[in-house]
């Protein structure tokens, strides 16, 4: 049964991050690595978006809750505005000289050929998995101040919002591939292996290939990514190792989505956002509520 605290979905249309030419190449921390890595994983995002809606939708006729028909409506939606406004970050990017072109098409063929050799539950156990981990970044990157303290507060914005309707509509697919899919346990955890996977060779694999273009040789891209690994892996607020507790979670047999709260502050993102209509001031209620 769904949690009756968990918020409503929401989809916010046409909002403006005001990402242009004057965003800094590295805009996080003047850090080449720590930004490739974050422009590597939200590069993925348009042809992800559009991967995860084709994998719910593929059931749509089959479901009969109204409620649930809704949600999906609204999960379509969210995740079309994600695509849209990921992708005029890509473009900034291309224009930075990054080979985004190429990236894109090679993540593009992936998914695609994934999309062909594996069934349509298999599918949307896959989406399952990644929606999950996407809402566990949310509480990760703006549940305290510390992570995000060296974004540009442009891409702050953005990554705040996108994190915002992830936890809003984060049960959606578990639900349809749950309910109405009927996709057993196993699969369900296989999926996430993959899942995590999929994520994790993309992310480092982007940025790698982005360090490259800048013009760092093998040798530099390596001690980059040493040099960072209590940045990503460590024990306590490493940002890839924070969430790996509520990550395994996925793998007890009763688990939902909802069993996690949604990260304290989410509430004085929306309250702002809602009456002023600026993401930029709703990013930064939320983050002067973080701990």
């Amino acid at each position: 049964m769904s949690n009756p605290n968990q918020p409503e979905i929401e989809a916010r249309k046409g909002i403006d991050f005001g990402l242009d030419e004057n965003l800094p190449k590295y805009w996080h921390s003047n850090d080449p690595f720590k930004t490739r890595l974050h422009d590597a994983l939200q590069s993925t995002f348009p042809e992800g978006e559009r991967y995860f809606i084709s994998s719910v939708r593929a059931f749509r006729d089959r479901i009969t809750d109204p409620k649930l028909q809704h949600e999906v409506k609204e999960f379509t939606m969210q995740e079309a505005q994600h695509g849209i406004a990921h992708t005029v970050f890509n473009d900034l990017l291309e224009k930075q000289g990054m080979p985004m072109k190429r990236l894109l098409a090679e993540h593009k063929n992936k998914t695609k050929e994934d999309e062909r050799r594996w069934s349509p539950e298999y599918n949307l156990a896959i989406t399952a998995a990644a929606e999950h981990f996407t809402a566990l970044l949310a509480d990760t990157y703006f549940s305290n101040k510390e992570t995000t303290a060296g974004m540009h507060p442009k891409m702050r914005a953005l990554f705040a919002w996108h994190a915002i309707e992830e936890m809003e509509h984060r049960s959606v697919a578990f639900d349809v591939m749950k309910d109405v899919a009927k996709v057993g346990y196993w699969t369900r955890a296989k999926a996430m292996v993959r899942a995590t996977w999929i994520i994790s060779y993309f992310m480092f694999h982007f940025a790698d290939e982005m360090l490259k273009a800048d013009g760092f040789s093998k040798w530099q891209r390596r001690k980059m990514f040493v040099k960072n690994i209590p940045w990503m892996y460590g024990p306590r607020k490493g940002i890839l190792s924070s969430f790996t507790p509520n990550l395994l979670r996925y793998f007890k047999p009763n688990f939902h989505p909802e069993d996690i709260p949604v990260v304290h502050n989410y509430g004085q993102w929306v309250d702002v956002y809602d009456k002023t209509g600026n993401p930029h001031d709703a990013c930064d209620a939320m983050i002067a509520a973080a701990y």
